[in-house]
This record gives C-alpha cells, structure tokens and sequence, in this order.
C-alpha cells in the first residue's frame, strides 16, 4: 500500500487554498520546494525520514515501502530538463517505491513567497523502467606528465521532465501511475500514455583524453519493444484537458545541451 493518491490530492488541495512556498531567502534555491511538500506530508501526520543531501528519494516513509523525490522547476526557465547528479530514475529502490514530484514556481518572485504553478507527480518508472542500475562514481591516478593527477569520473544524469514527455501537463495538476497501479476516490483518469523501450541501450562509454572525444558502447536491448502503460490523473474538479506522449524526437530537442558542455544553470532544480 502506498499513501501517494492521497498525497497528491492534498497537494492539489494546497494549491487550490493558496498555500504558497516559502523560502528562507534568495540563496534558498533547493529546499523551498521540499519545505513546501513536507508541509503536507506532516499535515497527514505521516512519518518519514528528513531529507539529506546525498539521500535518494529525498522523503522516504517510515510505516510504508514509498520513497518521494522531489524536482522544483523555475518558471519560465529551464523546464524541459533536470540534472540528477547522485542517481538514475527508477520505480524501485532499496524495496521502497519511488515517486517523483515536479513542482513549477515563479522564476522572478516579488518576494520569498509564492505559489506553486503546477504539479506533476508520477511513478519512477515512468522516467525509466530500469531498477537495476546502480550508481557509483569512479576515479583513476596517474594522469599528467609526473603521472600523480587524480582523474574522477563523476557522473551526472539529464533527464527530460514530465512537461517535455508529455502534452497537457502545463498549468494543470496530474498524476501518472503504472495502469496496474491502485488509486482512490476522488480521481478522474483522463488519459493512458505507452512508453516503449528502445531497441539499442548503451552499457559503456569512454572518453579520450587526446581528442575529448566521448564514445559508447551498445548493444541489444533484451527488453526491446517492451511496453510499458501509465495512466493519467486529475483530481475531481480538475480540468480534464487531454495529455498525450511528446514524439520522441522533440524530447530529445529540448534536451539539447550548450555547446561548451557547461551546466545549464536557468532554472532551479533540487537534487
């Protein structure tokens, strides 16, 4: 049993009543996202695990197997991407479900607080299907000409939002759950949304130190063609505007990165 129906209609709720995000100040640009969640969750009287830096999902449920991650997403401003440094999407971790929440706010806010705009709450899986993958940064010594440099190769994962994947989430409240997934009163499925996985998955990469040439590696994709089905949500009195999946190829156009390989840094995105 998890508690995430409930929760996102207690969200919905929030921002129907007003209930704004409130940051301690202009150098806050990670927790007022988080701060505001957790305010709902303590208004149910759950109990979870505080958030830390380098904890995934940030709010893991102490009486129930669910873990929530959340992504804060300034408006208007980088909304089609999110950086993930410390680990890849998936529906599963450490037996926990997990649950990502995008929540847009003003970019430029008049004060220190404001409203959410939207919300998007949806399944891990439906960001990638795989639990498997398990993170880890590495690194070498040796490199430079007395050979004593440390080379290490930090990983960081940029994804496309639910506002890149999907039509019609913009200015609405949904929720997205594997179709198998149990819901509660009080929800108005309008939409189904079919992911496929693809047929060539990259295992390995590597970079040349000469050229800065990046490289991968890959090979068949044992899953391929594999569907994998999600229905969409709104709470009732919602708007039931229509969603649909974005082709793939505009995801991957949004998520076009600069050409100097540098951090995209409009938009504020929790981690």
């Amino acid at each position: 049993m998890t508690n995430v129906t409930a929760i996102f209609k207690l969200c919905v709720e929030a921002i129907r009543d007003g209930q704004l995000i409130e940051r301690e100040g202009r150098t806050d640009k990670e927790f007022h996202f988080q701060n505001w969640f957790k305010r709902r969750l303590d208004g149910m009287q759950l109990h979870y695990d505080l958030p830390g830096r380098n904890t995934y999902p940030d709010f893991r449920m102490v009486h129930s197997p669910e873990g929530y991650e959340l992504k804060g997403l300034a408006y208007p401003g980088r909304e089609a991407s999110y950086d993930s440094n410390s680990q890849v999407p998936c529906g599963e971790h450490n037996g926990r479900q997990v649950y990502y929440v995008f929540g847009r706010y003003p970019k430029d806010p008049d004060g220190n607080k404001y409203p959410v705009l939207d919300l998007v709450l949806c399944h891990g899986s439906f960001l990638n299907a795989d639990n498997d993958y398990v993170h880890k940064n590495k690194s070498f010594r040796g490199f430079g000409t007395y050979g004593d440099i440390l080379v290490r190769d930090r990983k960081m994962y940029v994804l496309p939002t639910p506002f890149a994947l999907v039509d019609g989430t913009a200015h609405h409240r949904t929720l997205i759950l594997p179709a198998d997934h149990p819901v509660d009163a009080g929800l108005i499925e309008i939409g189904e949304i079919t992911r496929r996985e693809v047929d060539q998955m990259i295992v390995a990469y590597s970079f040349d130190l000469r050229t800065n040439q990046l490289a991968t590696t890959q090979v068949p994709n044992p899953n391929a063609g594999c569907e994998h089905v999600f229905k969409v949500y709104r709470a009732e009195g919602d708007p039931t505007d229509p969603v649909s999946l974005h082709g793939q190829n505009k995801a991957q156009n949004e998520l076009v990165l600069p050409d100097d390989g540098e951090d995209d840094e409009s938009g504020e995105v929790s981690e």
